[in-house]
């Protein structure tokens, strides 16, 4: 386990960090579009959790994508890295702004679906290298 941390360089944390930046700017850019959706067509409030879950998806497939480009190798294992963040650093902000604490089944959804969609994502990534 030693030997696996050992041998992380300054790029592929950089690229992590990054990835969940521009994965958390796409997050954004999805709930301002569903926002303005939501209040000037009829499209029902009871479809933005499933909202939810495809724009946090799609932003952790980009965030491990650009976590993987920026490793040597184990693109899969920094995607899954920088999926986990992504869902971490989320369900933090879901108990902040709802005083909702308990971990129930959308958190796990969250964790698991961010999980392997950074690992797809690094997959794919660490094949699309610079």
């Amino acid at each position: 386990m030693g030997k696996i941390f050992s041998k992380i360089r300054k790029e592929q944390v950089l690229g992590v960090v990054m990835g969940l930046v521009i994965a958390y700017a796409l997050t954004a850019i999805f709930f301002i579009g569903t926002a303005i959706a939501i209040t000037y067509t009829s499209l029902p409030e009871t479809a933005l959790p499933i909202i939810v879950m495809v724009a946090c998806v799609v932003s952790v497939l980009i965030a491990g994508f650009d976590a993987a480009r920026k490793a040597s190798s184990r693109g899969w294992l920094w995607g899954m890295v920088a999926g986990l963040l992504y869902a971490i650093i989320f369900i933090i902000i879901i108990i902040l702004t709802s005083g909702n604490a308990t971990f129930d089944m959308r958190k796990l959804m969250l964790l698991t679906l961010s999980l392997v969609g950074g690992g797809i994502g690094g997959a794919l990534g660490i094949n699309f290298k610079k």
